[in-house]
């Protein structure tokens, strides 16, 4: 369920409001009056899924009106028990609301001193682990990389034609990825890259599998998301695609081996175009988009100039690993 409260002035608009509201068949609703005179609070109990249409009429009825504050909260409990839903259809289309969603979003996409530092902090895990051939220290490394925000927050700024969240996300995803490439090449100083690691070779291979595992972590990521659902441990698939990769560019160009950094880098940039198309198809085929249709046709734009730039760029890579056998195993003696 969804508690969706509405303030907002008590004029001629209230009666158009509580008129979507009742059409939305709520599990139970109720007006109240407030300390001033001119205000109504409405209290709108929703199942989880059916708020966006609700919450796009009162928006369009409030269009002219900057008076107004709507909040979507989560009802973890409920008494007397609901009655399961009967609508199948309805079932199948449960999602949170766009404003959540680009909440989420927003907040996950922010660089700030705390992204900052658990991305160091996860690039010297990465790092020390890829060149000790140590699993476990490669996937605590995934675990704490906060690198699913900034790919999502692309994603879906594409998908709203919002220019200022693809700005920030883009900023945010491209300090992430340049942090961990200047971490781990200050670490190939310090440390003793070790060649016969298979963890950190095998990041100079470039198959086609890998293209795989980006674009399903990225589909998986943003379907959490729509669907209001926790997405640490798809987090952990995000950040399988781009840390350790990131990681390896830095101990490889600091050790001098070019044509692996060379490598490393081609699949990483690779992983990033394919996290990005995959959410971002995502994101269509669940019908987020801005509530009103200019921006709708902005929206729009932005999606096919990013999904086809993107499905350029991979299947030129495809090519490309195809035909120079970029998948095959490196060694270097």
């Amino acid at each position: 369920m969804r508690l969706l409260e509405l303030h907002m002035p008590a004029d001629d608009r209230f009666d158009t409001v509580m008129r979507a509201v009742k059409n939305a068949e709520p599990i139970d609703y109720y007006v109240q009056n407030t300390e001033q005179v001119d205000r109504r609070l409405i209290s709108v109990f929703l199942r989880e899924g059916t708020g966006q249409a609700l919450m796009d009429n009162i928006q369009t009825v409030l269009e002219d009106c900057n008076d107004y504050r709507i909040t979507i909260l989560p009802v973890e409990a409920t008494a007397p028990k609901l009655k399961e839903a009967t609508d199948q259809k309805a079932e199948r289309k449960i999602q949170a609301t766009r404003e959540e969603i680009y909440s989420d979003v927003s907040t996950g996409a922010r660089l700030d001193r705390d992204f900052i530092i658990m991305v160091v902090l996860s690039t010297v895990v990465a790092a020390i682990g890829l060149n000790s051939d140590g699993v476990a220290a490669v996937i605590g490394a995934m675990v704490i990389a906060p690198l699913l925000g900034p790919v999502l927050g692309f994603s879906m700024g594409a998908a709203l034609g919002d220019f200022v969240l693809l700005k920030r996300a883009s900023m945010t995803l491209a300090a992430g990825i340049g942090i961990a490439l200047t971490c781990s090449w200050i670490l190939s100083f310090f440390l003793v890259i070790d060649l016969e690691s298979q963890q950190l070779m095998s990041r100079a291979e470039v198959r086609l599998d890998g293209l795989a595992l980006a674009m399903a972590a990225g589909g998986a990521a943003a379907l959490s998301l729509t669907r209001g659902q926790a997405s640490a441990l798809v987090g952990v698939m995000v950040a399988a695609a781009l840390l350790p990769p990131g990681a390896a560019v830095g101990l490889f160009a600091g050790a001098g081996h070019w044509t692996l950094a060379l490598r490393a880098a081609l699949l990483l940039t690779l992983n990033v175009v394919a996290l990005v198309l995959a959410a971002l198809i995502v994101f269509r085929l669940r019908k987020i988009r801005p509530r009103s249709w200019i921006d709708q046709k902005n929206a729009s734009r932005a999606v096919w100039i990013n999904a086809v730039l993107s499905a350029l760029m991979l299947a030129a890579a495809t090519a490309l690993i195809l035909w120079l056998d970029l998948g095959a195993k490196v060694s270097v003696g």
